[in-house]
């Protein structure tokens, strides 16, 4: 395998299974509604959110590839999300329109990112970075769900699908950059396993 073979493959795999881990935000967002309800009130925002948090984190925890460790990554997702969505929700008076929606996502992040950049391991590179990454991701999951035409008058703990696999594919490559994937040493030229 050529080394740019090589960095290609340990770029994008661990991008791509990311980038599925997706998946975990409409689970997410299911098993937030199914606790909480709509988040049209302190508990809900706050409870809905913990649990919304406990999936993603457990999700991208899995998808990570041994990154990042469920046992920081998790609790710190959920306390952000719940605290942040309480926040956000809290501060647009549980609107959604697309400005409450955009407005209320930079608010979960502005805790979320915060929370899950402590959480990053120790070798991790410019924590900064993600804390400040995560309003603005999820700012924009909120407008490409409302854009998309999804019911966020149903008011849902996460944005759909069309923000999560947005969110992710962007995410993904800010935690490369801050984390990169190692090859494991079997599939390296003279590596032993």
């Amino acid at each position: 395998m050529t080394a740019s073979l090589l960095t290609r493959s340990v770029f994008l795999r661990p991008w791509l299974i990311w980038t599925a881990g997706f998946v975990s935000f409409p689970l997410a967002g299911i098993a937030g509604g199914a606790v909480a309800g709509r988040v049209d009130s302190v508990p809900a925002a706050l409870a809905g959110g913990v649990i919304t948090g406990v999936v993603i984190g457990a999700g991208q925890s899995l998808a990570g590839g041994r990154r990042l460790d469920p046992r920081r990554w998790i609790p710190a997702t959920a306390a952000g999300m719940g605290l942040g969505l309480l926040l956000g929700a809290l501060t647009v008076g549980f609107g959604t329109t697309l400005a409450d929606l955009a407005v209320m996502g930079a608010l979960t992040g502005l805790v979320l990112g915060p929370a899950q950049a402590l959480a990053l391991p120790a070798p991790a590179r410019h924590r900064a970075a993600w804390a400040a990454a995560i309003p603005v991701l999820w700012a924009l999951g909120w407008t490409l769900t409302t854009l998309v035409g999804v019911d966020v008058e149903r008011q849902y703990t996460v944005f759909g699908a069309a923000g999560a696999i947005t969110v992710s594919a962007l995410s993904g490559l800010l935690l490369h950059r801050l984390m990169p994937a190692r090859e494991p040493l079997a599939h390296i030229p003279g590596g032993t396993a």
